[in-house]
C-alpha cells in the first residue's frame, strides 16, 4: 500500500518530467530525395517489380492472343491458296477465252454495258433494225433533196425523224455517212437493173426502151435520192469517199451512148444526129422527172416510160403531117 511519502515523490517526478523541454523532431525528407544506398536499393527493387509485372502482363496478353490467333491464321493461310487458285483460274480462264475468241469476251462485255446503258436510259448497243435504218435514211433523203446537202444539218434531219440529234448520231456518225449510203443504195439498185438489161442482148431500140423503163422505176423507188444525185453528184465526186459517183457517171454514158451508136451502125437510129447530144437529151429528160414525179400518182412508172418513149422515138407529129 503506497504511503503518503511515496505518493508525493511520484507527483514530484511527474511534475519534473512535465517541465523538461521537448526536443524537436527532425522533418522526414521526401522519398525521391533519399540518396542512401538503402533508398536506391528500394527504388531498384520497386522498378524491377514493375518491370516484372509488365513482362508478366505482356506474356499473359501474348498467351491470350496466341489462343485466339491460330484460327484466324489458319483461315488466312487457307484463304491465301484459295485466292491464288482463284486468281490463277481466272487468269487461265481469261486466257482461254481470249485464245478461243477474244471477240466473244468483248461481245459479252458490250452486252453487259448495253444492258447497263439501257438501265440508265442510254441507247442499247444492239444495231438498229434494217427497217428503222431505212426509215431514217428515207427521211434524211427528203431533207437533203429539199434543202440541199450543204444547207442540211443533222439536227434538222433528227427533227424530221422525230428524235434527238444525239440519238441520230447513234445510228450514223455524220450526215456525210447518210448521204453516202443513200446514193450508194440507189446506184446499186440502178445498176442491178441496167446490167440485167445490157446482159439480155436485146436489139438497140429494145435496149433503149428497157433502160428508160428501168430508170423510171428507180425514180419511183428513190425519187429523193435521184434529186440529190442530180444536184450534188458533181460536187461530192471531188471527195475520195464519193469517187464511185464519177465512175458511175462514166459507166452510165458508155451504156447509153454505146446503145445509140450500135443502133446507128445497125440502121435502127438516124445517122444524121449528133449522138452525144441525143444521149444527153435522153439522159436529162428521163431523170428530170424526179423533180415532178410523185409515187402513187395517176400514172405508173411503166406508163410514163411508154409515153415518153413514144414521144422520143416516134415524135409527137402524126406521120404524113409534116
Amino acid at each position: 500500500m503506497p504511503t503518503a511519502k511515496n505518493v508525493k515523490n511520484t507527483e514530484n517526478a511527474a511534475t519534473a518530467e512535465a517541465t523538461e523541454p521537448i526536443e524537436p523532431i527532425e522533418p522526414i525528407e521526401p522519398a525521391k530525395s533519399i540518396e542512401s544506398d538503402e533508398s536506391d536499393e528500394s527504388a531498384e527493387a520497386v522498378g524491377m517489380t514493375k518491370t516484372t509485372m509488365t513482362a508478366k502482363a505482356a506474356r499473359a496478353g501474348k498467351a491470350t492472343e496466341d489462343t485466339k490467333r491460330p484460327q484466324s491464321t489458319r483461315s488466312a493461310k487457307g484463304a491465301r491458296p484459295a485466292k491464288a487458285a482463284q486468281s490463277a483460274g481466272g487468269a487461265k480462264s481469261g486466257k482461254g477465252v481470249k485464245g478461243a475468241g477474244g471477240a466473244g469476251g468483248a461481245k459479252s462485255a458490250r452486252s453487259a454495258q448495253s444492258a447497263q446503258g439501257a438501265t440508265r436510259g442510254e441507247p442499247a448497243s444492239a444495231p438498229a433494225s434494217p427497217d428503222r435504218r431505212r426509215e431514217l435514211l428515207d427521211t434524211a433523203a427528203e431533207v437533203f433533196a429539199a434543202q440541199g446537202y450543204n444547207a442540211t444539218t443533222v439536227r434538222q434531219i433528227a427533227d424530221a425523224a422525230g428524235m434527238l440529234a444525239g440519238s441520230l448520231y447513234y445510228h450514223f456518225d455524220s450526215k456525210e455517212s447518210m448521204v453516202d449510203e443513200i446514193l450508194a443504195t440507189f446506184l446499186d439498185e440502178l445498176w442491178a437493173g441496167y446490167d440485167a438489161v445490157l446482159a439480155a442482148d436485146l436489139e438497140p431500140r429494145e435496149t433503149i426502151e428497157a433502160l428508160v423503163t428501168e430508170s423510171f422505176r428507180e425514180i419511183d423507188r428513190h425519187r429523193a435520192a435521184v434529186a440529190i444525185y442530180q444536184k450534188e453528184a458533181r460536187h461530192l465526186a471531188t471527195q475520195p469517199r464519193f469517187d464511185y459517183l464519177a465512175a458511175s457517171r462514166q459507166k452510165f454514158e458508155r451504156a447509153w451512148l454505146g446503145t445509140l451508136e450500135r443502133g446507128v451502125a445497125e440502121g435502127v437510129f438516124r445517122g444524121d444526129l449528133d449522138l452525144r447530144l441525143a444521149y444527153r437529151f435522153l439522159r436529162d429528160t428521163v431523170w428530170v422527172a424526179a423533180s415532178w414525179y410523185r409515187p402513187q400518182g395517176r400514172h405508173t412508172p411503166e406508163e410514163i416510160a411508154r409515153q415518153y418513149l413514144a414521144m422520143v422515138l416516134d415524135g409527137i407529129a402524126l406521120p404524113g403531117t409534116a
